[in-house]
């Protein structure tokens, strides 16, 4: 598995700001809408669920939103570049401006956190994420992200 069986071009955006979490998952789901078809009321609604169960901000400014949902036959991703980062209560408390949510099939089990550890792995590289920041048009963030050799797990 790599990014790129996760992700397609129309998934990826660049914005200048959200005003908060719950704006910035709007966000999100108006990219999935977009790119795969999902209701972006339920995937709003999916995506707050998990994240009552805990912050998915998982530190250095990245946060990694995820939820399963109905009517997927495989899991995909939205990625999000915020301009202006904002509180995600992340681990580490710093505010977050690199997004990777993540939609996995209802029923989906080993594949869904393949996915996760494999995005996870990758937005952990100080370096790359100092890379994506520096590219904020949409088609160069796609390449930056696709372009990574997948990892294989520990």
């Amino acid at each position: 598995m790599n990014v790129m069986d996760l992700l397609k071009p129309a998934a990826v955006r660049a914005i200048s700001a959200a005003s908060s979490k719950k704006r910035m998952m709007h966000e999100i789901a108006d990219i999935a809408a977009g790119a795969y078809g999902l209701n972006p009321d339920r995937t709003v609604e999916a995506l707050m669920e998990r994240e009552s169960l805990g912050p998915t901000g998982v530190g250095h400014g990245v946060a990694l939103p995820h939820a399963r949902l109905a009517g997927l036959d495989k899991v995909v991703g939205a990625f999000l570049l915020l301009e202006k980062p904002i509180d995600f209560e992340a681990v580490d408390r710093q505010p977050v401006d690199i997004v990777f949510a993540l939609f996995a099939p209802e029923d989906a089990g080993v594949e869904h956190l393949k996915a996760l550890a494999l995005v996870s792995r990758t937005l952990r590289d100080l370096a790359f994420c100092d890379k994506l920041r520096a590219n904020p048009d949409p088609a160069k963030l796609y390449t930056i992200l696709t372009e990574v050799a997948p990892v294989k797990a520990a």
